[in-house]
């Protein structure tokens, strides 16, 4: 149970009704995390903010579904594993075989592998990255763009990992449990 309340759509008030709202019409449906970040209209605002940027940039759906099942498995956060293994397979198209690999940073092609493996590295060294990771993202044909959007995307991760986690938030999403809960 959410050690938070939910906001109710229909009895929102101010800006945490407007950002509601909007999540409703950009998804045909307002997850529980959006409802209980609506207590601080400003983290969901930000939230949405960075996450829509994001969306924007150079890396595909398919990758950015990834990122996020990689980080979520990492910090242990069963609501994005399961919203981003939903959102992953039926939204971005991503085979199942890949969905799964990614929660051990892994894919196979070699490009999208070494961004995985680069994510991971950044979280697990809290920034500090060997050079020969950020070398090897490079040989795999890894830009500028692409990596600082990794450290933009591990950061929006984080921030839904943590914020689930600590808030409990029921999740809504058919239920992916990450390997750290299950053994």
């Amino acid at each position: 149970m959410t050690s938070f309340t939910p906001v109710d759509p229909a009895s929102a008030q101010g800006p945490a009704a407007n950002l509601l709202a909007e999540v409703q019409k950009a998804l045909g449906l307002t997850p529980n995390m959006t409802k209980v970040m609506a207590n601080s209209p400003v983290l969901l605002q930000g939230y949405l903010g960075l996450s829509g940027a994001l969306a924007g940039g150079v890396l595909p759906a398919g990758v950015r579904e990834r990122l996020a099942i990689a980080t979520a498995e990492y910090n242990g956060c069963e609501y994005c594993l399961s919203a981003h293994t939903f959102i992953g397979g039926n939204i971005a198209k991503v085979d199942a075989q890949e969905l799964e690999a990614a929660r051990d940073a892994k894919a196979s092609d070699p490009h999208t592998a070494a961004l995985l493996a680069l994510s991971d590295a950044i979280a697990r060294g809290r920034g500090h990255v060997d050079d020969a990771v950020l070398r090897a993202a490079r040989d795999a044909g890894a830009t500028d763009a692409e990596i600082g959007e990794v450290v933009g995307h591990l950061a929006l991760n984080v921030l839904t990992n943590y914020f689930n986690v600590l808030a409990k938030v029921d999740n809504d999403w058919p239920v992916i449990t990450p390997r750290t809960q299950s053994a």
